[in-house]
Formats: C-alpha cells, structure tokens, sequence
C-alpha cells in the first residue's frame, strides 16, 4: 500500500489525522504506518456512537450434564473420545497473549513461576496435562497458541529455551491475535507515535478469526482436525482435549461444549451457561438478576448453578460459519494512551475512549446448541488471577498440592 492507497482508506473512514506526521518519519517508519493502515480493520469504529452490542434477548436457564450422569457413561465417552483423538480429529488452542501484570511480572502470564521447591512454570503445567492425553491416546494432538504482538517473541523463545516442556516440537503452532484501532468517544482512533496508531486485542472472540487470519485453516484441514478445544491460560489444573468431554459433546449430537464448574455462590463472578432467545449463550455473574439467583431447576437445585471456567469444544465446521458473519462488537470503556494534538504523549488519568472486543460468549450464541459438561471443581478449576487471595497463585498451588502435583 502506498501514501495515496493509504490516505484514500483513511479518507473513507474519517480517519485522515492518522497521517499527520508522515513527512516526519523514516522511511522505516512510514513503511510500518501503511502496512498497519493496510491491515486495520477501521469498519468497528462506526458503532462507537451507537453501541447496541451489550443489549441481551431473553434469558432462560440450561441444565448441565452433570458429574453423577457423567461417571455413568464415562468409559462410552471416553472411547469415543480416544478414538476421535487418535484419527487426529481434535486440536487444542491455548489463548496466552496476555502479560502477568497482575501477578506483579512483566513478561508473558505463561511464563510465571509457580514453583515452591522447584521451576513449575504456568505453561509447563499445561503441557503436562496435554500429554497426560497424549500418552493415554497414544497420539499427538496439535496445539496451537495464540499470541499477542506483546509477547510473541517471548513466547516463542521461551517454549525454545525449555524444549516445549517434552510436546513435539511440529505440533505446536503460533500464531498472533488480531489487533484493533482504539478511539476517542468520537471514533477517531489515537495515535500511540507518529507512526503507530494505537491499538488493542480484538477480545476471547477472536482467536478463530486471528487462525483464520493467519492462514491457519488450510493446516486444520489437510491435518483432518474436526474439533477444537480452546481454553485460557491462567488455570494450571484444566485438561485439555479431555476425551470424555470430547466423546460427551459428540455422542450427545452437538456442535460445541462447555466446560463448567458449580459455583460455589450465587455472586461467584463467573458467567453461566444459559440459552438466550431459545440458543446457547452465556450469562455474566454481574447480569444476573436477584430473580434469576432464587429461581430453581426441576431438581429444586440454583437454575444458574453452574459457571463456564472458559475451555470449550467448536465443531471447526460450525466456526467458519461463525468466522463469515459478525460477531456482535463490546465496546469497553478504558484509559488510551495517546499523541495529543502537539505531538506530546499523555498517558490519562481517566477513561478517554473505547475499546473494541468480540468474546467468546457470542460464540457460543452463534452455535446450534452446546454442552454444559460439568467437571470437578478441586480437580479442574485452579485459575491465576491475582497474586494472593481468591482465584491466585497461592490457591492454585494450594489447589496443585491437593492433586499429588509436585511444586
């Protein structure tokens, strides 16, 4: 893309103040300024002023298949399960483009140690529990992880520098999340430096269209891969490509499953699964209504009982669908760093602007119908959060402890 291809672009969208300083830049400079114009996706930017996005249809419960069904048929599960895995039907996809902040750690959440005695590194965990599957299948399941343009480098170096934790090396792809301008209220995107305009992860709900962007989904189809597990980083207990979950979702006919744990309160802040207009959706803890906490399921037990630990299972099929229409566009309000009209950085004190994300939750509304698949919370359920307290470091090594894991 040229100056002319590139102001013409920007000209569509109002955004021509983002080539304000080209004649100050290097040659290096201005190249990079035209290819992020080129690869921007500037068309979000108009639901700034009308946001409609968070607008939710009618929400009635959906009974998960609980631990108790579950152990009956888990041996027809499981083998169904084992046998999809071992035609090389199922991958794995690990959402790790997040930094540790939180935790105090400035470098790639994955990366964080929990060790007591020793280095067990939050990645390490998760890959030992991949090839937990992986020697109980007796096959290799592709995984890939999605990056972010923060730490993919270190990523990358990282699984280098520690071997991949003993997985083969061939079947761990990476692959960056998609980026997405940030705007004033008025939906002018700011400027980070002359020559880069500032931008944010495109939200959980976008890590199909960043494979997809990446040119990915012609490796998923010569490879066969018919289901995807995806799930996020920070819980070191899940399992991933959990044949019984696998073998639960396809044996019970549907398109996508969802792993959720039972809360342990009313106002535990997790979302749960719910159907929304008649479809799967999922509920946040903060939607909620004081109605929807008392109401009762045929069992007399909490209708909205069960909460999502963010590990579902797509039908790969169902999500090219979902990846040619739009998924609904969250606009979050949030403190910009920016370029002011003199050129002068400014960090604010206040929110500024917005932000644009997908999640995966509007996924699961895009699915014919999904699985609750209930798991074990004190098996299951070990997410790093914080550094102390609820949902930390300390809990999950707690949580770790109790499970026979060696710290």
């Amino acid at each position: 893309m040229d100056y002319k291809q590139a102001y013409e672009k920007l000209e569509r969208y109002g955004q021509q103040h983002v080539l304000n300083y080209y004649e100050e830049l290097t040659q290096q400079q201005q190249q990079a300024l035209l290819e992020q114009i080129e690869t921007s996706d500037f068309e979000n930017l108009k639901y700034c002023k009308d946001n409609t996005t968070n607008r939710r249809g009618k929400i009635t419960s959906l009974a998960a298949m609980q631990l108790e069904q579950i152990e009956k048929e888990r041996e027809h599960y499981t083998a169904i399960g084992l046998e999809t895995i071992r035609q090389g039907k199922v991958a794995a996809v690990l959402l790790a483009g997040g930094m540790g902040t939180r935790l105090g750690f400035e470098e790639p959440k994955g990366m964080y140690n929990i060790g007591i005695t020793k280095e067990v590194y939050i990645f390490q965990r998760l890959i030992e529990n991949m090839l937990d599957v992986v020697r109980q299948a007796d096959a290799w399941i592709h995984l890939f992880v999605m990056t972010s343009d923060k730490n993919h480098e270190m990523t990358m170096e990282f699984f280098e520098e520690k071997d991949y934790f003993g997985y083969k090396k061939e079947y761990v792809h990476f692959f960056v999340q998609d980026m997405v301008p940030a705007s004033d209220y008025n939906g002018k995107v700011y400027m980070e430096e002359k020559w880069k305009i500032a931008t944010s992860p495109n939200g959980n709900g976008g890590w199909f269209s960043s494979m997809y962007k990446e040119g990915l989904l012609g490796m998923i189809k010569k490879a066969g891969i018919e289901w995807l597990n995806v799930f996020a980083v920070d819980n070191v207990l899940q399992r991933i490509a959990d044949p019984c979950f696998v073998g639960a979702t396809i044996s019970n006919g549907c398109v996508a499953g969802a792993k959720v744990v039972k809360k342990v309160s009313p106002d535990e802040r997790v979302g749960a699964l719910c159907l929304e207009d008649g479809r799967p959706s999922i509920v946040e803890y903060y939607e909620l209504t004081d109605e929807m906490k008392e109401a009762k399921d045929e069992q007399g037990q909490p209708a909205y009982n069960f909460g999502v630990i963010l590990n579902y299972l797509f039908k790969e099929s169902m999500l090219e669908k979902i990846v040619d229409g739009q998924l609904p566009l969250h606009i979050v309000e949030k403190k910009i760093p920016y370029l002011d009209e003199q050129g002068n950085y400014v960090e604010p004190d206040e929110p500024n602007g917005y932000k644009y994300e997908t999640l995966v939750l509007d996924m699961i509304h895009q699915v014919d119908n999904c699985l609750p698949y209930e798991v074990e919370r004190s098996r299951e359920f070990a997410p790093i959060k914080n550094a102390t307290g609820i949902d930390s470091v300390e809990s999950a090594r707690e949580l770790c402890r109790l499970n026979g894991i060696e710290l």
